[in-house]
């Protein structure tokens, strides 16, 4: 065990100072960045972040392709077509995607082709089936096209080159459409952040179970979990601890990159982790000037960023938001912004807050207008499943009028 420096431990003593929000996001701002990158395959690219800008060694589409089915054709044998004045071409072929047409179309004739075909040879333009009229082979035109009329030219989609998408990019599924397009079967990506859940308490069963006596459910590791995983995680998570100086002491050097400490944050008698983490690594921040979370702290310990969040499920909630889902994020090269929607609306009523602290106000959306949940509260999860999202009121305001705007930060991309 490590040598206990009594100066470190502030159990059952309070915090001296509390530290601000917008200080604590610049210390987790300035000690996190971009993992190193790996390879995956194109099949398993989707939601990753690109090391490397992508640049196309090839054209898109290789070749002239026709983009109707109808008939290639030379556009001066449609000169002056109409549907009073008919010209007829004759038909010598025919050519489907994948095949290439043997032969040169010449003047007079036309060659039936489907779409993505490959144009044949002397022709420049395709005219629909729509406008035409075909008995036995020869073809008869009711309209005229002009050079280069549905025919999707060599690197009209992507020229060989080109950069097709930029470093930093998340992937979405067309994005994999994209790649595969140019030949790409695998890629360097950011690596996705590890993350060890720690959940300490004597008094926790297991997620799901059903409370009997002092015992209840953990609640925390499962919304942690699902967090984690929204914001591009690896969740490591072998089970609940004990409230045990050792167990914890222990738990902190797992392999990862970033460490949750559910519970065990504060300043109470069983709160060992605060004091484990200034032992053993760097304790940077504990205590932040905000409601709920504020026993919240953030440090270092090897390479790994380590924060503690409070027991508290809401507390829990706003802390994983604030501070850990934004570390993660930045981990992993993805964007620092909140995932939520915002969408901005009038008060049904004042929200009161205090000079020199940041709050976390769960609302309602009812009728257009935002109506006010709750701020304190910090135990009861309910009232973030019966929100449809929440208002940061920033530190330097008392809070917001009845009638004021405010932007809603939205649970659900569904909320209005």
């Amino acid at each position: 065990m490590a040598f206990q420096d009594s100066s470190r431990d502030v159990r059952m003593r309070g915090f001296a100072s509390r530290t601000s929000v917008a200080d604590a996001l610049a210390w987790l701002d300035g000690h996190t960045g971009p993992l190193t990158a790996e390879n995956v395959a194109l099949s398993e690219g989707a939601g990753r972040v690109l090391a490397t800008e992508m640049v196309s060694q090839l054209n898109v589409p290789p070749f002239p392709r026709g983009m109707m089915d109808g008939y290639a054709i030379r556009a001066e044998d449609s000169s002056g077509a109409s549907p009073y004045n008919r010209l007829r071409l004759t038909v010598v072929g025919e050519v489907l995607p994948g095949e290439r047409y043997r032969g040169e179309l010449r003047a007079g004739e036309a060659i039936r082709i489907m779409t993505g075909a490959r144009l044949p040879d002397g022709a420049d333009a395709v005219i629909p089936v729509e406008k035409t009229d075909m008995s036995d082979d020869i073809l008869s035109l009711s309209d005229f096209v002009s050079p280069g009329k549905h025919i999707s030219q060599i690197g009209e989609d992507i020229a060989e080159g080109q950069t097709v998408l930029a470093k930093g990019r998340r992937l979405r599924p067309q994005d994999l459409g994209v790649l595969s397009s140019i030949g790409v079967q695998q890629f360097s990506v950011i690596r996705r952040p590890r993350v060890r859940i720690l959940v300490t308490g004597n008094e926790l069963l297991p997620p799901g179970s059903t409370a009997h006596g002092e015992k209840i459910a953990d609640s925390n590791s499962p919304m942690l979990k699902a967090f984690i995983e929204r914001d591009g995680g690896i969740v490591i998570h072998p089970g609940i601890l004990p409230d045990s100086e050792e167990a914890i002491r222990e738990a902190f050097h797992v392999d990862c990159d970033v460490v949750l400490v559910s519970g065990g944050s504060s300043v109470g008698q069983e709160d060992y982790a605060p004091r484990v983490l200034a032992e053993e690594g760097e304790l940077s921040i504990h205590g932040i000037a905000m409601r709920p979370s504020s026993p919240t702290g953030i440090g270092l310990l090897e390479s790994k960023i380590v924060i503690l969040l409070p027991g508290n499920p809401v507390s829990c909630m706003c802390a994983y938001d604030f501070f850990a889902g934004r570390a993660i994020r930045r981990l992993g090269g993805r964007e620092t912004d909140w995932p939520y929607l915002v969408v901005r609306r009038k008060l049904l009523r004042k929200m009161v807050s205090v000079v020199g602290r940041v709050d976390y106000a769960r609302v309602r959306l009812k009728d257009g207008l935002v109506e006010p949940i709750a701020i304190s509260g910090a135990s009861l999860l309910s009232s973030t499943t019966n929100a449809d999202g929440f208002v940061v009121i920033p530190e330097g305001s008392e809070g917001f009028a009845a009638g004021s705007e405010v932007d809603v930060l939205c649970y659900s991309s569904g909320s209005q």
